[in-house]
């Protein structure tokens, strides 16, 4: 058959099942199948075509689809943090390396600028806080800030407060993602500022060992929310083949998907934050081992288990192309 002919006969079909994916198991079940079974048929008559990959993505991306609806024994919690939101990540990876990136530049760029113009992080954080930064210094205590207030009260007021911001991030993504931007952007200078504040008083190294503790998860989530409000505005822009409202609820799911995962991180980050980081002076050892785990935790779970669970859906689809060729 020749290929124009092959796409005329399922076009309308293949159309359907993108626009409108069949919802009950069994029709999703059937669609699979077919679309299965058309990719084989691709495979072997036309190996290089464009029709290949088309139907190669659409099979995936239905995989995906029903391994996240499927009904598992265990809670629906459980789905969620094993399954969901792991496939979530990998599948607005492009929009989660994107906030990272934008984060590490600005990061990077008021670093080397607040080397050069030491009034930029009093403009940041103000005179009082600056200046009390700097005599915990000149003590011989450069991270006393974390010791001061209540424990648990810290970690409260540190919780709400990043949450807040975090949502800002996400719901600011409704305008076409600018605010989402210039937050994701400011956060990043923040960092830089604050780094140099230390790094420049031969610091660099406590700095990381300390405010990482904490900001591990905590930078994770952020750079994640702003993920997830990238997602809502990239999908009101840029609907693809979709219809654009059809399209904006898909990211506006996604985006709360992403969203319901970080909030323990903020938790986690604002304990870690109020009660652990002001142990830093007499317990060093268990903070770096809080450090470790929580970096090994963020690579894990954020990097590499989505790229496999998505690996092992696209390997089971393989071999379902290859028993129906």
């Amino acid at each position: 058959m020749r290929e124009a002919l092959f796409i005329k006969k399922n076009k309308d079909r293949w159309l359907k099942n993108q626009q409108e994916p069949p919802e009950a198991p069994d029709e999703q079940a059937r669609s699979f199948t077919q679309l299965v079974d058309d990719l084989a048929y691709a495979k072997t008559f036309y190996p290089t075509s464009k029709t290949t990959q088309y139907l190669n993505k659409q099979a995936s991306d239905m995989y995906l689809s029903i391994y996240q609806n499927h009904k598992e024994d265990s809670s629906r919690i459980t789905y969620f943090w094993k399954y969901e939101l792991p496939l979530v990540i990998y599948k607005q990876r492009r929009a989660v390396l994107f906030a990272f990136i934008l984060f590490i530049v600005f990061f990077l760029l008021a670093f080397f600028i607040a080397a050069k113009d030491q009034e930029l992080a009093n403009n940041f954080f103000g005179d009082n806080y600056v200046q009390k930064t700097l005599d915990n210094i000149a003590d011989g205590n450069p991270f006393g800030i974390y010791e001061t207030g209540n424990p648990v009260l810290s970690w409260l007021g540190i919780m709400i407060n990043n949450i807040r911001v975090a949502f800002f991030f996400f719901v600011s993504g409704v305008f076409c993602g600018i605010p989402t931007l210039y937050k994701l952007a400011e956060t990043g200078a923040m960092m830089g500022i604050f780094d140099q504040l230390f790094a420049s008083r031969g610091l660099g190294i406590q700095f990381w060992m300390v405010v990482f503790v904490h900001g591990t998860l905590e930078i994770t989530a952020i750079i994640l929310a702003g993920a997830a409000g990238l997602v809502l505005g990239k999908s009101f822009l840029f609907p693809g083949t979709k219809k654009r409202m059809e399209a904006f609820a898909e990211g506006a799911k996604d985006g709360v998907k992403i969203m319901i995962g970080i909030l323990p991180a903020f938790v986690i980050a604002a304990l870690f934050e109020g009660l652990f980081t002001r142990l830093y002076n007499n317990a060093s050892w268990f903070t770096t081992l809080l450090t470790a785990a929580s970096v090994l935790f963020v690579i894990w779970y954020f990097i590499i288990y989505p790229v496999l669970l998505f690996r092992r859906g696209s390997s089971m689809i393989k071999e379902g192309s290859a028993k129906h060729a």
